[in-house]
C-alpha cells in the first residue's frame, strides 16, 4: 500500500520523505489556505515547490464545477510537472473532464467519492486514483471501511485499474483498516502516520534494553 501525505506543508512533506515512506501528496485550496498560501500564482509555485521535494505523484485540485472550466485549469496544472495528478470532483462534468484527461493520458485523482456507484462511474471514465472519503462516511453513522471493501471488490471483479485511495482518514488506525480492506493507497496527515510507531510495549521494551545496557557497563 502507498502512503501519501495530506497537507501543503512543506516541512511535514520532507519530514515524511526523510522517513522513507512517502510515496505521494495530496492537497486542496483549504489546506493551501492553512499555510497561508493564496493567489493562483502563489498556489501553482507552490505546487512546484512540492513537486521538487516529492518523486511520487502530487494531486492537485481544480477549483472549477464546469467541464471547460476544470479542463482549463488541469491543463494548467498537468504542465506545472510531470508528476502532477490532477483531482477532479465527483460530479457530472468532473466525469466529463476526467474522460478528456484519461484521453490526453494526464492522470488523476477522482475526489469527494461516498459509494460504490460513484466509485464505478469514476473507473469507467479512466480515472487513476479514487479518492473514498472515510471520515466523512463514519460522521454520518455509515461505515467508511465497508466502502472501501465494496469499492476492492467490485473493482476486482470487473478488472478496474482505478487505484483505490483512501481519504478523509483520521487516526493511525484508520491506516491499518484501510489496508486491511484492500486500499491501494491512504493519504492521511503526517501525525496519522507517525503514530503507526507507537506501542507501550515498544517503549518499555526499549527502556528496558537501555537500563540493562546502563548496568553492564557500569
Amino acid at each position: 500500500m502507498k502512503f501519501f501525505i495530506d497537507t501543503a506543508n512543506l516541512d511535514q512533506i520532507k519530514e515524511a520523505k526523510d522517513l522513507g515512506i512517502l510515496d505521494g501528496v495530496t492537497t486542496n485550496p483549504s489546506l493551501m489556505a492553512k499555510e497561508g498560501i493564496s493567489g493562483t500564482d502563489n498556489i501553482l509555485n507552490h505546487y512546484r515547490a512540492i513537486c521538487e521535494i516529492v518523486d511520487g505523484d502530487v494531486s492537485a485540485e481544480v477549483i472549477s464545477t464546469d467541464f471547460a472550466g476544470m479542463v482549463e485549469e488541469g491543463m494548467r496544472l498537468a504542465d506545472l510537472a510531470p508528476n502532477i495528478v490532477v483531482k477532479v470532483p465527483m460530479i457530472k462534468d468532473g466525469i466529463k473532464a476526467i474522460n478528456y484527461f484519461t484521453e490526453h493520458s494526464i492522470p488523476t485523482n477522482c475526489t469527494l467519492v461516498f459509494s460504490s456507484g460513484q466509485a464505478i462511474l469514476a473507473a469507467k471514465a479512466g480515472a487513476t486514483y479514487l479518492s473514498p472519503f472515510v471520515g466523512r462516511v463514519d460522521d454520518i453513522n455509515w461505515d467508511g471501511m465497508a466502502l472501501i471493501r465494496e469499492i476492492a471488490e467490485i473493482y476486482a471483479i470487473q478488472g478496474f485499474d482505478t487505484q483505490i485511495l483512501a481519504a478523509s482518514i483520521r487516526n493511525s488506525k484508520h491506516i491499518v483498516d484501510a489496508a486491511k480492506a484492500g486500499a491501494d493507497v491512504v493519504t492521511c496527515p503526517l501525525s496519522a502516520i507517525l503514530g503507526l510507531l507507537k506501542h507501550p510495549l515498544t517503549d518499555l521494551g526499549l527502556e528496558q534494553f537501555l537500563a540493562d545496557h546502563a548496568k553492564a557497563n557500569k
